[in-house]
Order: structure tokens, then C-alpha cells, then sequence
């Protein structure tokens, strides 16, 4: 699996950290559009997904949320430690275990789920995970499967029950 040496990163803005190519040469060379990152910022640390960016600029740039800044305990000038993954999961981000078992208990749903473009499919996996009770998750997932069956393709819509 690919992975770079640890470094070190400040926020380049509120919402972003910018990589410098020397530490992600590899992940360049090889396309690589979603990667897997652990952040590290005294004693805490934060494992997410984040796409690749490249800018006109040349530079390379991953969304870095106000969350995950709150999460790691960073403020702007702060520097904190990156390491940067080869992403292979199989939808950019890791899956609820919910919304999984949901989905493999609704073979119409499923496949409607995997038609989806990846970002899509992302988008629905991140607005599950964000609850905090498993049992909404679930409700959330069911709710989620039929409206996918009900044909309902606007995303405002998916876990609004009908």
C-alpha cells in the first residue's frame, strides 16, 4: 500500500491544508484522486478521507473541516503532523455498518445504491455516518432505500420519509 512519510502542514486557509508534492510524489505519479489521511496534533489524532486536489496554482490541497480542525484540537498557525494513504476502500470513505446491512438486506435498493456516481454514493454514506445512534442510522438507511426505489433522485429528498 502506498503511503507517505510523515510531515508537517499548517491550515492554509479555514478550510484547507495544502501538500506540498515533494511528500506526495507517488500518489501524483499515480493518480491518485482520493487518499486516506491520520492527522496528528499533540495527543490527539484523526483518521478521514479526502479528495486530492490540484489547483491551477500547481498545488495540491485537501478540505480540512472546521470538525476535524475542533476534533484534532488546531487553530490557525498551528502546525500539526499529516500522513497520507493509498484510499482502498471501496467508496472513498468507510461505510456505516448500518447503512451496510440495510443495503445487503435490499438487493433493488443496493443496486440502485451502486449506480449511483461515486460522489453521490459518498454524499449518502457521510450523511448517514453522521448521526451518533445507531438505531437512527438504521431508520435513516430504511428510509433511504425506498425513496431510491421510490425513483426519487433528489438528494434533499433521500432521507425524508414520503
Amino acid at each position: 500500500m502506498l503511503k507517505s512519510v510523515p510531515f508537517e502542514v499548517t491550515l492554509a486557509d479555514k478550510q484547507s491544508v495544502i501538500l506540498l508534492e515533494s511528500f506526495i510524489s507517488e500518489f501524483i505519479k499515480k493518480n491518485q484522486k482520493r487518499i486516506k489521511v491520520k492527522a496528528f496534533f499533540e495527543e490527539q489524532s484523526l483518521e478521514f478521507y479526502a479528495a486530492l486536489k490540484k489547483e491551477k496554482s500547481g498545488l495540491h490541497r485537501i478540505y480540512f473541516s472546521k470538525a476535524k480542525q475542533k476534533e484534532l484540537g488546531v487553530f490557525m498557525n498551528d502546525y500539526f503532523t499529516l500522513q497520507v494513504f493509498e484510499d482502498t476502500s471501496k467508496y472513498g470513505v468507510e461505510m456505516s455498518e448500518e447503512l451496510e446491512a440495510v443495503l445487503l438486506t435490499d438487493y433493488d435498493a443496493f443496486k440502485i445504491f451502486e449506480d449511483l456516481t461515486p460522489g453521490r454514493k459518498r454524499s449518502i454514506i457521510y450523511a448517514i455516518s453522521r448521526y451518533k445512534s445507531s438505531q437512527m442510522r438504521v431508520e435513516k438507511a430504511l428510509i433511504l432505500t425506498q425513496n431510491l426505489k421510490k425513483g426519487i433522485k433528489d438528494p434533499k429528498m433521500w432521507f425524508k420519509p414520503q
